[in-house]
């Protein structure tokens, strides 16, 4: 079983990983040295206890590199997973690099095959301080936009839908991936399940990502009364997709205890449950909701 964090402050780091290039090896190597400079703590922070990668770290970013990057996982929720076992070079190297460093490790997300109906999708990872896949997140929501003039991307050209909510050490962190986090109902609910964080590797771009990628985190936040923290790739205007970058930390109270700027960084944010305990006490949205005015989102959820 994986060691729970306890009810106590402590510090999350966020990789927004830089270098993202064709060449799965070297993206691999050079996030797992990412992992391991990030698990050394900075001048005013100490070791953190979750270390976060961003979205498709292994991969360039695009519904048509997905495929060829796909990895087959095989993670049953709820059953040990044999990381000797699995062909996959990603889960490989985060196992290891998570129990080298000794921190649970959110690994970004990479594409994932499943042996079973051949789909492709867009995968969490999540590994406890011993090594273990404990967890994992398939993106539930495809991002299908076009915005004429600016961006088109249609995601479910290769890749489908994820169809569970999951979270992580005893169920107090939430995951979910980029365009999920536009969807309230999601973040609702892994909060009234008792989650304190909401964790959002992303990959926002250079259109929507001025216009909601701080809005967004702020709002869910302020509505759930828990800390977000959305995990960007480097922005590299050389690459075929422009990642916004600014990855962030928001506390319940709407406010940034951290953000970084558009290149490869490191960044800390400590997460204290005092915070979350005293907006909720000083705020008590949680205790006057109204659903016998309308519905509780949660109340016949799932979450694994």
């Amino acid at each position: 079983m994986p060691s729970a964090l306890p009810l106590r402050p402590f510090t999350l780091a966020l990789i927004q990983l830089g270098n993202i290039g064709a060449v799965k090896a070297e993206n691999l190597k050079h996030a797992r040295d990412m992992v391991l400079k990030a698990a050394k703590g900075s001048t005013d922070s100490k070791k953190p206890d979750i270390i976060v990668l961003p979205e498709c770290f292994n991969s360039p970013y695009g519904h048509v590199h997905f495929p060829t990057y796909a990895e087959n996982i095989g993670f049953t929720p709820g059953k040990p997973y044999n990381v000797a076992e699995t062909t996959s070079e990603s889960v490989k190297m985060l196992s290891a690099v998570a129990k080298e460093t000794g921190t649970w490790l959110v690994g970004g997300s990479i594409p994932e095959r499943d042996a079973t109906d051949n789909n492709v999708y867009n995968t969490c990872t999540v590994y406890n301080p011993q090594g273990e896949l404990v967890a994992t997140h398939r993106k539930v929501h495809l991002f299908d936009i076009d915005i004429p003039g600016k961006i088109k991307f249609k995601e479910s050209e290769t890749l489908t839908g994820g169809k569970s909510m999951n979270v992580f050490d005893t169920g107090k962190v939430g995951l979910g991936i980029c365009y999920d986090v536009r969807f309230p109902e999601l973040g609702m609910i892994a909060a009234r399940k008792g989650c304190h964080i909401l964790i959002y590797p992303g990959a926002f771009n250079t259109t929507t990502g001025p216009l909601h990628w701080e809005l967004l985190q702020r709002a869910r936040a302020v509505d759930n009364q828990v800390f977000v923290s959305m995990c960007s790739p480097a922005r590299d205007m050389s690459a075929g997709y422009h990642a916004w970058g600014h990855s962030m930390v928001v506390d319940p109270m709407g406010r940034i205890l951290n953000e970084a700027g558009e290149g490869e960084e490191i960044i800390y944010a400590t997460i204290d449950p005092e915070v979350m305990k005293e907006t909720r006490a000083g705020i008590p949205v949680t205790t006057q909701r109204r659903f016998d005015v309308y519905e509780d989102v949660s109340k016949n959820a799932t979450v694994q």
